[in-house]
């Protein structure tokens, strides 16, 4: 039984990938947390969609929570991700940035307050290995301006090429003003350190699907 004082242990599904490699060196820098593969309190997915199952199966026969980090996702793969969170807890994100939560979180608002005659476009700049387009985080900002105004329509544009960790500009356009709030991914620490604050928030909590927002209401 793992005590209070003793780190939290992430066992990593592809750690040898970007983000599982961030993951690793965000853990050698926090004493708080370490990497055990085989017997770990939290799993922890930055893979391919083709995995996703497999680490769900995973966390549910261990009865511990996982944390879904892979973007790309389908209909499919919610549906596979909600039934896990009947046995475990899911923390499902786009983005484990907590200015990107924050940044979700303002869209929300600035939706609900300006009117229709606000037109919404969302780019999304990533570096050139990165397969989605739009990205799953800027598919995440433009629900959150969904949630605000249902009757939104959402324009998105992505640009591919360099080493870009993920910039992120939502243009709220209107009658002679402009609105643009916007985040820049100076590197994958970030999202390797929000991993962690999101594995903590999971770690002890009963079954159930969360989100990044959960994080941040808990902070």
């Amino acid at each position: 039984m793992r005590t209070k004082e003793q780190p939290l242990r992430l066992a990593l599904i592809a750690p040898n990938g970007r983000m599982g490699q961030a993951i690793a060196a965000a853990v050698a820098d926090d004493p708080g947390f370490a990497l055990d593969p085989d017997h770990g309190d939290v799993l922890v997915d930055f893979s391919t969609p083709s995995a996703l199952q497999a680490s769900l199966d995973r966390a549910v026969a261990a009865g511990i929570p996982i944390l879904v980090g892979t973007t790309g996702l389908d209909d499919l793969a919610g549906q596979r991700i909600a039934a896990a969170a009947e046995q475990v807890a899911v923390l499902r994100a786009a983005n484990t940035s907590l200015g990107i939560t924050i940044l979700a979180d303002l869209l929300e608002r600035a939706a609900a307050v300006l009117g229709p005659d606000w037109d919404v476009e969302i780019l999304d700049v990533h570096h050139a290995k990165k397969v989605d387009a739009p990205s799953g985080t800027a598919l995440a900002l433009g629900d959150a301006v969904s949630r605000g105004r249902s009757s939104a329509k959402i324009g998105y544009a992505s640009i591919r090429g360099g080493t870009v960790a993920g910039d992120h500009e939502v243009m709220f356009l209107g009658p002679e003003e402009r609105l643009i709030l916007s985040h820049r991914a100076e590197s994958r620490a970030i999202f390797a350190r929000g991993a962690l604050t999101a594995a903590r928030f999971l770690h002890g909590k009963p079954p159930g699907l969360y989100s990044m927002r959960d994080v941040i209401d808990s902070l």
